[in-house]
């Protein structure tokens, strides 16, 4: 586990990519493997990307895994974000996904914390620790700021990794027929 280097940025967006190719929300947004893999990995360098100017890309061996954190202070491009979407979104799922997120923004913590935008394993690498590692040195770096964490869990299934590491959940939101999206934080350390 290290920081990405820059020229690391595009393999650790493939595999942000083919982690969450399988994730609820992701794929509730984008149920179309075409669109899916057209927008996704413009949207996750929107969503998280600035982590490589503030040395908070971690990698897992070569990218295998990887996580983008933002530190207290620095927000995802939101603009960027919008674009990378598009029109891809049927607008009848787009209100229901913009209520979710609108509710989702209630839990976000005012005061200044360290925020996982994304992190997943390329799926041939499911199962072998890499997302438990990237968290523990992430988490090593929050403490030393001795702020919380705070992310949005979008498949269930990773819940309990979170919680090993001592994210709480917040909330369960669900709006409409979309999958659960779960808000956790972690308390300073």
């Amino acid at each position: 586990m290290r920081v990405a280097k820059a020229d690391e940025r595009s393999k650790m967006i493939n595999s942000l990519v083919l982690g969450f190719a399988i994730d609820p929300i992701a794929r509730w947004i984008q149920p179309d493997a075409s669109t899916y893999l057209a927008a996704m990995g413009s949207f996750f360098d929107a969503f998280g990307g600035r982590a490589f100017d503030h040395d908070s890309a971690f990698i897992a061996n070569d990218g295998q895994a990887a996580a983008l954190w933002l530190p207290p202070a620095v927000q995802p491009d939101e603009e960027a974000m919008h674009a990378a979407m598009g029109d891809s979104i049927d607008p009848a799922l787009g209100e229901d996904f913009g209520n979710m997120m609108e509710q989702v923004s209630e839990y976000h913590p005012d005061e200044p914390h360290w925020y996982l935008p994304v992190i997943a394993a390329d799926p041939a690498y499911i199962g072998k620790g890499l997302g438990s590692e990237l968290m523990k040195h992430a988490l090593r770096r929050v403490d030393e700021d001795r702020v919380p964490a705070y992310l949005e869990s979008s498949n269930p299934l990773n819940i309990s990794l979170y919680e090993r590491h001592g994210f709480e959940v917040m909330a369960e939101i669900r709006v409409g027929a979309s999958p659960v999206m779960t808000p956790m934080v972690r308390a300073a350390r």
